[in-house]
């Protein structure tokens, strides 16, 4: 936390999405409020998104899937770091870190809008868009739910921990590798 005091100016946002009744889909509210309290800050409930809680050098929300909308926002960081939960046929490893394109990418299912998308219409509505970073956690049960499974569950302070030095890499200037 005391890398994240020391701030150049530079804002991070950390952008949590996912299905919180579907189990391990909610895994990003999970890594948010855990990151949250690594800062010092109260955890978000159900309810509550977090755009009422902007203005440090790490941000964090919450959504249930990215929406065009949140283009506005991204406008104003320097890197945004998104946390998804992803399926094992997929990406095999645990925790999957992707340097984002600011590109548009066609959704497999409509409501399912890419996060390079966002970044895309974030340049071309504002000539700007921020470093971005998917952070991905493997989920393994996708069940109508509450709460994680355990194998998921043990990703997320190591996700956190990651997004940590991210952070602290982009708020000093540097490049995490």
């Amino acid at each position: 936390m005391d890398a994240l005091a020391g701030s150049s100016g530079s804002h991070v946002l950390v952008a949590g999405f996912g299905n919180l009744y579907r189990r391990d889909d909610g895994v990003a509210r999970f890594v948010v409020n855990a990151l949250r309290e690594r800062l010092g800050r109260a955890p978000l409930d159900e309810m509550d998104d977090g755009f009422g809680d902007l203005g440090h050098p790490v941000d964090t929300v919450v959504l249930h899937q990215l929406v065009p909308e949140l283009a506005e926002d991204l406008q104003n960081y320097d890197l945004v770091i998104f946390v998804d939960a992803h399926v094992a046929s997929g990406i095999p490893e645990p925790v999957h870190e992707e340097l984002l394109e600011v590109v548009y990418k066609a959704p497999f299912v409509y409501h399912q809008t890419h996060p390079s998308t966002v970044l895309a219409l974030t340049m071309h509505l504002y000539d700007r868009a921020p470093r971005a970073i998917l952070l991905s956690l493997l989920g393994h049960d996708f069940d109508f739910g509450a709460g994680l499974s355990d194998e998921t569950a043990a990703l997320v302070e190591p996700a956190v921990d990651r997004i940590l030095e991210l952070a602290a890499s982009a708020l000093n200037g540097t490049v995490a590798s």
